[in-house]
């Protein structure tokens, strides 16, 4: 069997990416507007690289198949650990049900459905891949990139010939500061970047913590760059005072896309949006049901077999199909309640794992992330405090963008 690409790999980690991000961000960075958002999204990005490499520093002491559970099992306390467990079943399962509840609203409208059951058919389908295997996920994964790839092309590239350069930088606005929006965008931003359910599954993928090291790299630079062209192309279009409507009706695809139809003239412009926008909705799916499904079966003990697959299945897809029918509600809201959790998972938990186990094997040989224990400290601070910024963004302690 020949090896595995890494892009490949990068393409999983960016499908696992985008779909948050592209859903979420433009209503999040609503009032930090494009500076202030290119800025914490980017810093996003290094800070969320950083994290998902230590927790691969740290998965190069255990067996391939070793997952997130094994290491913080065998390192943490219980009751920390089964925080750390809480908390990557909470983001991991919020974040389906987020798609699942996306989705079926879009789904429904295109099939002429009922949202319940336009959500159950699209789980069905779309988690078979995972059912199947981490190489059918990389086969779907590739070709939803490329579906993004040629849409996103067509969509924005009419959307950045129609950029204004005063709605861009909100010239005329009557506020002029922006930078304290920035705050409550970064836990939006820091889900949009919650790959690290996947990295033992890239380590396992490759056999390898240098390749996986580069797909981790790739998947993020991949989603970075869609998120700067998405976010410039839909500020560029859409004035910041019109999002206030998106915002109200909790910041999903549909609201979104509704609010630039009125900025557009072209039907093809529309239509490739759309096709992106279900492709975003379906990679992601996928790529974070993948990451779940390789959790739960380690933490469960469920064997690599068809009745073990099943179990697995049923664990990751049911719940947060069960809870999408019974109780929808915006995405942009399940998104940020994801990151306030993520944050223990993605930076502080992968920091702690790598510290703790440089203390016991001081000899570092093999794959260790640059930087030395100041690149731990920061991604925890980082952690702590967009933890803490969504916290008081919900206390209503720092300004949330309304219209």
């Amino acid at each position: 069997m020949s090896k595995p690409s890494t892009l490949g790999g990068a393409c999983i980690i960016a499908s696992v990416c985008v779909g948050a991000g592209m859903l979420g961000l433009p209503s999040a960075g609503a009032g930090a507007w494009t500076l202030w958002s290119v800025i914490a999204i980017s810093f996003t990005m290094i800070m969320m690289t950083l994290s998902g490499w230590l927790l691969l520093e740290a998965l190069k002491h255990y067996e391939l198949k070793a997952s997130f559970n094994t290491v913080a099992k065998d390192v943490l306390s219980k009751k920390v650990n089964f925080v750390n467990n809480l908390s990557l079943y909470f983001v991991g399962g919020i974040l389906l049900y987020a798609y699942i509840s996306s989705s079926g609203m879009i789904f429904s409208e295109i099939l002429g459905m009922t949202r319940e059951l336009a959500s159950v058919l699209f789980v069905a389908l779309c988690s078979a891949f995972v059912l199947h295997s981490t190489r059918a996920v990389d086969r779907i994964s590739i070709v939803l990139i490329l579906f993004m790839i040629i849409s996103f092309v067509l969509g924005v590239s009419g959307l950045a010939s129609n950029i204004s350069v005063p709605t861009l930088f909100a010239q005329g606005e009557a506020e002029s500061s922006y930078s304290a929006y920035a705050l409550a965008l970064l836990p939006v931003a820091l889900t949009s970047f919650g790959y690290h359910h996947s990295v033992s599954t890239m380590r396992d993928y490759y056999q390898d913590e240098h390749r996986a090291k580069k797909a981790i790299l790739g998947g993020t630079v991949i989603a970075l760059t869609f998120y700067l062209g998405w976010v410039i192309c839909i500020f560029g279009n859409l004035p910041r005072q019109d999002f206030g409507p998106v915002v109200t009706a909790g910041g999903g695809v549909d609201a979104l896309m509704a609010a630039l139809t009125t900025a557009i003239d072209s039907n093809s412009i529309k239509q490739a949006l759309h096709i992106f926008s279900i492709a975003a909705i379906v990679s992601s799916f996928i790529g974070v049901g993948l990451g779940v499904f390789d959790y739960l079966a380690d933490l469960f003990g469920f064997e690599d077999s068809k009745q073990g697959r099943l179990k697995t299945w049923g664990v990751t897809f049911l719940p947060p199909l069960v809870f999408s029918l019974v109780a929808p509600f915006g995405f942009v809201a399940a998104i940020g309640l994801a990151g306030a959790a993520a944050t223990i998972w993605t930076c502080i938990i992968p920091a702690t794992l790598a510290k703790t186990l440089r203390q016991r094997a001081p000899e570092q040989e093999g794959f260790v992330v640059p930087g030395g224990n100041a690149t731990i400290y920061v991604v925890i601070a980082f952690g702590v405090l967009t933890a803490a910024f969504h916290l008081m963004a919900m206390a209503k302690l720092l300004p949330v963008f309304s219209g």
